[in-house]
C-alpha cells in the first residue's frame, strides 16, 4: 500500500530558532526528545531506542530552517520526514512544521506519536 504524505504544525511561544534547530539536528538535542541516543556519522544519523536502532540519511538541510531525513530501511523511495521552522508573522512565534508519510490506516497513529514526541520536545525546551 502506498504511503500518504501529511503535514502537522506546532507553534512554540518564546523559543529561539537556534535552540529549536539544535533539538532537531544535534545528537544531544535529538536524544532529549526523539530517541534515547543519537549517533551522527557524516550524513547518517543512528537513532537508538532501548535495544532497537534505525538509521536515517540527511537528504537536505538549510541551516536553522529545514532538515529532511530518510529512513535507510524505507522501501518507499518518495517517503521521508522533514522538520521546517517558520516564524509566525503576526505574533513572532516560532512554528515547527513536520512532514511525514504513513499508510492510510496508520496516519492517525503517526500523528498521535508526533503529538506526544513534540510535547516532550516542548518540555525539553522549557515551554
Amino acid at each position: 500500500m502506498k504511503k500518504e504524505k501529511f503535514h502537522i504544525e506546532y507553534v512554540f511561544e518564546k523559543v529561539s530558532r537556534r535552540s529549536l534547530w539544535n533539538h532537531l539536528t544535534t545528537p544531544p538535542g535529538l536524544s532529549a526528545w526523539f530517541a534515547d541516543n543519537v549517533i551522527v556519522n557524516d550524513n547518517i544519523y543512528t537513532f537508538i531506542w532501548n535495544k532497537d536502532q534505525e538509521k536515517a540519511k540527511v537528504l537536505s538541510m538549510k541551516a536553522e530552517a529545514s532538515i529532511r531525513y530518510r529512513w535507510m530501511e524505507e522501501e518507499d523511495e518518495n517517503a521521508y520526514f522533514e522538520f521546517i521552522i517558520h516564524t509566525v508573522e503576526l505574533t513572532g512565534a516560532t512554528s515547527l512544521e513536520i512532514t511525514d508519510f504513513a499508510e492510510p490506516h496508520e496516519k492517525a497513529d503517526s500523528i498521535e506519536l508526533w503529538d506526544s514526541q513534540v510535547e516532550e520536545l516542548k518540555r525539553t525546551l522549557g515551554i
